[in-house]
């Protein structure tokens, strides 16, 4: 770590330590995307990244104030709890290597996580977080603007190393990122909520320049993923016009996904290669990395295995850690801790988007004045919808765990406030199970104001 890279953590760190909420929520955005993941510190064989300092930093923030005051546990957090929780003990029973990397990970999820749910309380606040994360992002879409055009690489003033990829015949950006797919996947996964922004009919100069700046960050990346992802989020919006008939396209989609089954000569997951024949990017590969991952099952469905482990199965296509080329997130909990990791981590995508679900139906029996929320909610769906396309292509390997935790955190938020408002709207039909965490939350409420 130099002098630059030390000068702006220790901002970054006051800034959370000091700051208001809404600052302190800026501060670790700040953290994410101007302090690369190689500005570290060894500390007794651990490294510490400068990120993990802001993390820290936040939480004892949160517990000093106590942030956590009206904080209650939904079924997303038990889930997520659960999650990292599972991952991390198999995998210590399962190995004696890289016991330090997978522990740092389960605690960055815990740090992260609960530290944007403390400190992004409501929808207000979340509309006042998209506007002032303008002034970051914009600078950042500039310095990444700078870098496909021509050819400068800023962040490596930060220690931050960027392969010169063309594409094209143009530069791959990269960033602050370790990918150029990473880098896009900022701009690809905020875009869906600017859009959502737009259609709300509030602070559409702010959404405006929101959108213009994912779309830059998505363009400079120069990947074949976050172009993909903003389709989907595109489609997304699309299918706003069939929001109240939504189970009707889900049951579609797994129809047309049986029907391609039955007559495809290859496995439903070469879709993948079909896509990539359209937006670029080397999608076969990724196809392959999910065959013979289902022709290995019996290898890791128990506990994980080592991806030293994987060289055999694709020779052609190993990678720096001498094991296959993982370019699928879901893969990446199953080779961690088998196949109940997939399993919880799918779960957790089902609980956010059930979570979604209820809130909107909520806000719909609240009539037009709370449209806004609709809006914003849905664009939310939306995010989670595009980050579960992008993850059957890349695994989160850098900092790009903090864009999505925060996501996911204000997910969980936002949806919880919608239900939790579903205690004086009787005619509201909610799942069985979301309507006791309801009463149970607008009770505590109500006692601690």
């Amino acid at each position: 770590m130099n002098a630059l890279g030390g000068s702006i953590l220790i901002l970054v760190i006051t800034v959370v330590l000091l700051g208001s909420a809404r600052w302190a929520v800026m501060g670790m955005m700040a953290a994410m995307l101007y302090l690369p993941l190689g500005m570290s510190i060894p500390i007794f064989g651990i490294n510490m990244f400068a990120i993990r300092f802001v993390e820290i930093a936040a939480f004892v923030r949160i517990i000093f104030r106590r942030e956590f005051a009206l904080f209650v546990f939904n079924g997303i957090d038990q889930v997520f709890v659960l999650l990292y929780g599972y991952t991390t003990l198999v995998f210590l029973a399962r190995s004696s290597e890289g016991q330090a990397n997978v522990i740092g990970m389960a605690v960055d999820a815990y740090l992260c996580y609960f530290a944007f749910r403390a400190l992004i309380h409501d929808f207000e606040n979340f509309k006042c977080f998209l506007r002032t994360f303008l002034l970051l992002l914009g600078p950042y879409a500039v310095l990444v603007l700078i870098e496909t055009l021509q050819g400068h690489h800023v962040f490596a003033l930060l220690g931050s190393y960027a392969p010169e990829v063309m594409r094209g015949g143009r530069l791959r950006s990269i960033g602050s990122f370790d990918h150029p797919s990473l880098l896009g996947t900022l701009g690809a996964s905020f875009m869906p909520i600017y859009i959502g922004l737009w259609c709300a009919g509030i602070n559409r100069i702010y959404a405006f320049i929101g959108i213009v700046l994912c779309a830059v960050i998505v363009w400079a990346s120069n990947s074949g993923g976050p172009i993909s992802c903003v389709a989907y989020g595109i489609l997304g919006w699309i299918l706003w016009i069939n929001r109240k008939n939504m189970q009707w396209f889900r049951r579609g989609i797994v129809a047309v996904l049986c029907l391609l089954a039955l007559v495809m000569n290859a496995p439903i997951w070469f879709l993948i290669a079909r896509l990539g024949s359209i937006t670029g990017g080397d999608s076969w590969h990724r196809s392959q990395v999910i065959d013979v991952f289902i022709k290995h099952i019996d290898e890791w469905w128990l506990s994980g295995m080592p991806i030293q482990a994987t060289k055999y199965w694709l020779p052609n296509y190993n990678y720096a850690t001498g094991g296959i080329d993982l370019t699928n997130y879901y893969l990446g909990f199953g080779l961690t801790a088998g196949l109940g990791a997939m399993i919880l981590f799918i779960l957790l995508l089902v609980r956010g988007f059930s979570h979604i679900g209820n809130a909107l139906e909520v806000v719909r029996n609240k009539g037009e004045s709370d449209k806004s929320l609709e809006f914003l909610l849905w664009g939310l769906g939306v995010m989670l919808a595009v980050h579960i396309m992008n993850w059957l292509g890349i695994t989160y390997y850098d900092q790009t765990y903090v864009l999505w935790f925060m996501q996911l955190a204000v997910l969980a938020t936002l949806s919880d406030n919608a239900i939790r408002s579903s205690s004086n709207i009787p005619e509201v039909k909610l799942d069985k199970h979301a309507s006791k965490r309801t009463l149970k939350r607008h009770r505590y409420v109500n006692s601690s104001l």
